[in-house]
């Protein structure tokens, strides 16, 4: 069973950082791209990055470039989110999330190329 487990949310002042971490299980998690998406309430579930199964690739939504940088650790099963310069505008649910097919050579910001999502953690960024 692929279980994902998102941690490191909390409440921050705008300007600060917070890393998220997500640890996967039940995958070759190496073989497999991952992303990142956010939730605010009242809105849809958005694209926030990915990254490649090999990690040479990323993408960020516009609203996040140059400010928070997605990682892996395939010796970890895990993969990272750095948000630096937060907003109060960045406050949702974070969900990780692993694409569905192994070693897919492009990826898109489109929650259907996922199958597997974590429970997601809370950021709450204060002004």
């Amino acid at each position: 069973q692929v279980q994902l487990v998102e941690s490191g949310g909390g409440l921050v002042q705008a300007g600060g950082s917070l890393r998220l971490s997500c640890a996967v299980s039940g995958r070759t998690f190496s073989m497999y791209n991952m992303g990142w998406f956010r939730q605010a309430p009242g809105k849809e579930r958005e694209f926030v990055a990915a990254i490649s199964w090999s990690g040479r690739s990323t993408d960020y939504a516009d609203s996040v470039k140059g400010r928070f940088t997605i990682s892996r650790d395939n010796a970890k099963n895990t993969v990272y989110l750095q948000m630096n310069s937060l907003k109060p505008e960045d406050t949702a649910v974070y969900y990780c999330a692993v694409d569905r097919r192994p070693q897919r050579s492009v990826f898109t910001t489109s929650r259907s190329q996922y199958d597997y999502w974590g429970q997601g953690t809370v950021v709450t960024v204060s002004s």
